[in-house]
């Protein structure tokens, strides 16, 4: 067989050259990089700075939360270690009543706020009840009443959810002084009780911390008194930034930066594998997509090792079932993985009557087979892979138009119905239960970063008995998460693509930089200056 007769050969070009005519067209993609030079120029060499590719939207925690989270400002009731486990943070303790209906959390005492207000029980409760008030995590709980009894707060429920500790985690429930709050309940300023205290806010790119002298909470054996984050669009600028010595921190990088920092003699890179998994999220519901025919076709060709390799430079990120390797519990060896079958794919559309017209895409009953794939450029590689995907489709039949935009475009189409195709890059970390994460995603009516159109009462109700055991049964626990994999794996709501390992650039300035699996911090109170 000669060379450009070979299949597998013509797909490694295709993903070459869709690496290498992207490239040019990302570092002009934005040039939101200029005033961030002046930023820089003033941060002062004791100033450690962290830039990332995420705007702050908003002070309200629902919208940029997370952010205050990661730069350590703000707490929540409960924190996790890095396998995952419950510690305590403001509360001390937790425990939950036999029926599982009622949860006690105690709050840790003699602790304040960044503005020297106590923390009360009741400030506790006006910010846990203004969560469960609004759209967010809160809700997966079916909490019946939030009060507080003397030095505890008491969540009541109508039925039992064993993940609800894992919520109270989360950044959308952090408790902020009532100082942050105007008369109408807006947050207007972030008042927290972290280790960090905000300094300035510079809407939408910087904000400014420094260490509280007053933090009563836990050990802090960080050298870093002032800190920075700043907003960088582009993957090339945060990685010279970190080249220069003008930052300390850069995360998600794309794969040129990460090989040019590890000859660098200024930056060293740290690694760790996420339980995150960029995927295809499908509207199954679509005419042109409810065939779960044409689901397994889109799936059969796709060249997961493929673009790991080329694209993310690390072939076994290639995402061979939902899961990754990192979600212990959840990841099944035992599952037969995804394949790469460009002959089988096309066996598939013409048994469900799409027949290729005289361009090569297919029709049926005189409709053209024809897509669109939304993406965004918070997370450098997905564009990349937009862009190999939409050949490969191409390939066997189905025109993609790829849209690039805003992350908000994800969960904007699937709410407004209008949404195709997406490739999006879904933390199941988010909570580190994945139970609560999956209830969001694969629930009866799917979610904004999950399941859209797709019809299925098998995989909710493992995840509602999962969410409502009083008491593990690891057995049948396990057998549980087994099948919804496999259901996941056979159904196909979702296409796995590859999975996704952290990389972040560390200036040899500082020592201790390690990263959170669940995204939860940048931990700079850890960090000492070499």
């Amino acid at each position: 067989m000669s060379r450009s007769s070979d299949p597998s050969r013509r797909r490694r070009s295709v993903l070459a050259a869709t690496a290498a005519s992207l490239l040019p067209w990302r570092a002009g993609a934005d040039d939101r990089a200029g005033p961030h030079a002046h930023a820089f120029t003033a941060a002062g060499k004791d100033v450690l700075t962290v830039v990332g590719p995420w705007e702050m939207t908003g002070l309200d925690p629902s919208r940029a939360g997370y952010m205050f989270q990661r730069m350590e400002v703000v707490e929540t009731l409960l924190d996790v270690s890095q396998r995952g486990r419950l510690q305590p943070r403001l509360a001390t303790s937790w425990q939950v009543s036999n029926d599982g209906l009622s949860w006690r959390f105690r709050l840790r005492g003699n602790r304040r706020f960044h503005d020297g207000s106590e923390i009360t029980p009741e400030n506790v409760l006006m910010c846990l009840r203004r969560a469960h008030a609004r759209p967010g995590v809160l809700r997966l709980a079916d909490i019946r009443a939030i009060s507080a009894d003397g030095g505890d707060i008491v969540i009541a429920l109508n039925r039992p959810f064993a993940p609800l500790p894992y919520l109270l985690t989360h950044f959308s429930v952090q408790i902020l002084a009532p100082a942050s709050f105007d008369a109408k309940g807006n947050v207007v300023r972030i008042v927290g009780s972290g280790p960090f205290k905000i300094v300035s806010i510079s809407m939408p790119q910087q904000f400014d911390v420094e260490r509280f002298d007053g933090y009563g909470g836990l050990a802090v054996p960080g050298q870093v008194r002032r800190a920075r984050y700043i907003s960088v669009a582009r993957a090339e600028t945060r990685t010279l930034l970190v080249q220069s010595g003008q930052a300390e921190l850069a995360f998600s990088l794309d794969p040129p930066s990460i090989r040019a920092l590890r000859t660098s003699p200024k930056a060293l890179l740290v690694t760790q594998m996420l339980p995150r998994t960029t995927f295809l999220k499908l509207n199954s519901g679509h005419p042109l997509l409810a065939d779960v025919r044409v689901r397994r076709a889109i799936s059969l060709c796709v060249e997961r090792e493929g673009i790991a390799r080329a694209l993310l430079r690390d072939a076994d990120l290639g995402a061979s079932q939902l899961f990754p390797p990192s979600m212990r519990g959840w990841h099944d060896p035992a599952l037969a993985p995804l394949r790469t079958d460009p002959a089988a794919a096309r066996r598939l559309l013409a048994d469900a009557g799409w027949l290729p017209g005289p361009d090569g895409i297919r029709y049926r009953k005189g409709q053209r087979l024809a897509l669109s794939l939304t993406t965004f450029v918070d997370r450098p590689e997905l564009p990349l892979i937009a862009a190999a995907l939409q050949e490969e489709m191409r390939q066997i039949g189905i025109a993609v138009r790829v849209v690039i935009g805003n992350s908000s475009d994800i969960p904007a189409g699937h709410r407004s119905g209008g949404l195709q195709m997406g490739l999006v890059a879904r933390n199941f970390g988010n909570l580190p239960d994945p139970v609560a994460t999956l209830l969001q995603d694969f629930g009866p009516d799917g979610g904004d970063w999950g399941a859209m159109g797709w019809r299925n009462t098998e995989v909710p109700s493992a995840l509602a008995r999962l969410a409502a055991a009083t008491q593990a049964d690891p057995v049948q626990d396990a057998a549980a998460r087994a099948r919804v994999a496999a259901v996941l794996q056979a159904e196909l709501p979702v296409i796995p693509v590859v999975w996704y390992r952290q990389v972040c650039a560390a200036s040899r300035r500082i020592a201790g930089v390690s990263i959170d699996p669940f995204e939860r911090s940048y931990r700079i109170s850890q960090l000492q200056w070499t």
